[in-house]
């Protein structure tokens, strides 16, 4: 499974650790997802989504639904 925010499209980055003599490798910087069920009163059912912590937030203060449709018309809602 890509590790892809499924309501803010949100994906990994990509950057180097430096040590201290200056080498650079490449390395991964992962975004803090979290796996949730969420209930739909408009719905009327249970939706699992794969959600950054930070859609999370934003999930909180508006109510899932509302997210949703938001996400839908931006075009970044990936079910």
């Amino acid at each position: 499974m890509s590790r892809v925010c499924q309501l803010t499209g949100k994906r990994p980055r990509v950057g180097n650790n430096v040590s201290h003599s200056n080498n650079k490798t490449k390395r991964r910087f992962d975004i803090n997802l979290l796996t949730k069920k969420f209930y739909s009163p408009e719905l009327g059912e249970w939706i699992t989504l794969k959600v950054s912590a930070k859609a999370l937030r934003t999930i909180n203060k508006k109510g899932i639904d509302a997210v949703i449709k938001e996400s839908a018309k931006k075009g970044t809602l990936h079910v």
